[in-house]
């Protein structure tokens, strides 16, 4: 597929979209011609990037964009575009919970207080989950 060539301002609005915190501003400081952004992921790592000043139609060259999506963002062209344009955040590799999943603190509550198996929490719903914790709240069993 063919894309667009990048500019600055498609870099900041990628990093605007997928919520990257802006860390250092080129304005009013003196020694820096780039806005740093950084992410920290679930993983631990923290990812930086640096989107040179001023974030206007000025484009990158094609060995550098190969280097900032490549070491800094860690996507690639689909994902950005797919950021940039449409707010669509990259995976990153984290695993969404399931819709039904039950909030760690019922489960906690229904084993600990309540005294369910984990196969007995395995087995039901959040409707039944909070049903048996209001249940065991009200009547004392």
């Amino acid at each position: 597929m063919s894309w667009p060539e990048p500019t600055r301002k498609d870099h900041e609005a990628f990093c605007r979209n997928e919520g990257w915190r802006k860390v250092r501003d080129a304005c009013g400081r003196t020694g820096t011609h780039h806005l740093t952004y950084e992410l920290h992921l679930p993983d631990g790592r923290v990812l930086r990037t640096r989107v040179s000043h001023p974030p206007d139609r000025s484009t990158y060259g094609p060995s550098m964009w190969h280097h900032i999506l490549r070491d800094q963002l860690h996507v690639d062209q689909a994902e950005f575009w797919a950021c940039a344009r449409d707010g669509e955040k990259p995976g990153r590799g984290v695993p969404e919970p399931p819709a039904a999943a039950l909030p760690a603190e019922l489960v906690l509550l229904l084993i600990s207080r309540v005294g369910l198996s984990d196969d007995e929490v395995r087995a039901m719903t959040k409707n039944e989950a909070v049903a048996r914790v209001q249940r065991y709240w009200t009547e004392g069993r």
